[in-house]
């Protein structure tokens, strides 16, 4: 939403403005993630200017009470915006609302009493071991150059290889490149919240070829992975790329790029590894948000059981 479209006081106005500032340059947010929260004070603070029948102040947001912020939530459902979307909306906004009370700006506990509305909790699925060797060997039966499919085979194995979100690969500079023979890589993820992940010997050895055939040669503090005319890679040429794959191998509608890191959590897990160290290669704050990203493998859970219970086996 265009904030430029809002009409507020002066105050509230100087106030949106020192909250954007302090997410980006405190809490470090991405720009993706930095323009949602804009773009959802900006929802809420559109309704409140009609719901006041002006511009609100600081004031104004004090006055509010349970029932208003009630209100701002059932327009949203009118609207036909997803549960998602709205428990993330209410997040922005008890960020802003917690903010400006640290900052002795204004305070409303009424918003403390909102609910996230229910909603079902999705998974991402993973690809199986066979759909991901499909999936990295189809890559250069797409038609593209050669070091295009050499760049997205690096950008792949990261994802899958390390769990790195599409935004953590993309931003990773030239002086930061996985070498060979690299045994560990640091990646800065969110909230600038820094991990260690292991580096398998074929990701250091893709990138290195991806470099070597790449026509742009990247300063040490530009993108790693470029496009076609040298530019930063966007993530949506990423999300092209498989969109082209599922279509050629057939794979499923859910293969995207953050289906390439929730495999990578998958297939450890089915693999004896526990979900603290996933956590940790994650980048997850909570236990809980990996326990929703890891779907345990059913097979290994029978086998488990059938090397462990004293009955299994028995008539």
């Amino acid at each position: 939403m265009d904030t430029t479209a809002l009409s507020l006081a002066p105050d509230l106005a100087k106030a949106f403005a020192a909250w954007q500032r302090w997410l980006s340059d405190e809490r470090r947010l991405s720009p993706h993630s930095l323009a949602a929260y804009q773009s959802d004070l900006s929802d809420f603070l559109s309704f409140v200017t009609l719901h006041e029948g002006g511009p609100p102040s600081l004031a104004h947001l004090e006055s509010l009470k349970t029932v208003d912020f009630r209100a701002w939530l059932s327009a949203r459902g009118r609207r036909g915006l997803a549960k998602s979307s709205t428990a993330r909306a209410l997040s922005s906004l008890r960020s802003f609302f917690n903010w400006g009370k640290r900052h002795g700006l204004f305070e409303n506990a009424a918003v403390t009493a909102l609910r996230n509305p229910r909603q079902k909790q999705s998974l991402p699925k993973a690809l199986t071991h066979r759909e991901m060797q499909d999936c990295l060997k189809g890559l250069f039966e797409l038609g593209d150059e050669l070091w295009v499919a050499k760049r997205n085979l690096a950008i792949f194995l990261l994802l899958y290889g390390c769990g790195l979100r599409i935004g953590e690969a993309l931003a990773l500079t030239r002086r930061e490149a996985p070498a060979a023979g690299q045994s560990a890589l640091r990646i800065r993820g969110k909230g600038g919240k820094e991990r260690i992940v292991p580096l398998l010997p074929v990701i250091g050895s893709a990138v290195s070829d991806y470099l070597e055939s790449c026509p742009f040669q990247p300063s040490p503090n530009e993108p790693l992975f470029v496009g076609k005319r040298g530019n930063a890679l966007g993530a949506r040429r990423v999300q092209e790329t498989l969109e082209r794959l599922r279509g050629f191998l057939g794979l499923p509608p859910d293969a995207t790029p953050h289906a390439l890191r929730h495999s990578f959590a998958t297939h450890l897990l089915a693999g004896g590894g526990d979900l603290r160290t996933i956590q940790e290669l994650l980048g997850h704050s909570s236990l809980s948000t990996t326990q929703r990203y890891t779907s345990v493998d059913t097979e290994r859970l029978l086998d488990v059981y059938r090397k462990s219970h004293p009955r299994a086996g028995r008539v």
